[in-house]
């Protein structure tokens, strides 16, 4: 069972070249809608709904103030998918390990 039910949503959300594209330039700081769609060759309409896919997953939160709609990320939706990366990196570290120990056991 799954300790990190929400690790497909993230990993769908990060999945699209368009998705993490955004994610990339909201690295740099917030952005309006229009500004992330500038270098995506995607409608407006198309972006909005990328936007939506990480907000539900909790990577990016948006707000409207007029007409314009402002994205930033939220740092604290990586965590989950941080995690889950560890604990597979862990997890290959000990088995890399024990091999290693197996190898350099002499030949008897």
């Amino acid at each position: 069972m799954l300790k990190h039910p929400d690790i497909d949503l993230l990993l769908h959300a990060i999945a699209d070249p368009s998705r993490r594209a955004i994610v990339e330039r909201l690295s740099q700081g917030p952005a309006a809608v229009s500004t992330l769609a500038t270098p995506l060759e995607i409608s407006l309409a198309a972006v909005v709904q990328h936007v939506q896919v990480l907000e539900r997953a909790g990577l990016v939160r948006s707000e409207k103030t007029g007409r314009v709609r402002t994205c930033q990320l939220e740092p604290d939706g990586f965590r989950g998918l941080e995690q889950w990366i560890a604990e597979r990196r862990q997890l290959w570290e000990r088995r890399l390990d024990r091999l290693s120990a197996l190898l350099d056991e002499p030949d008897t």
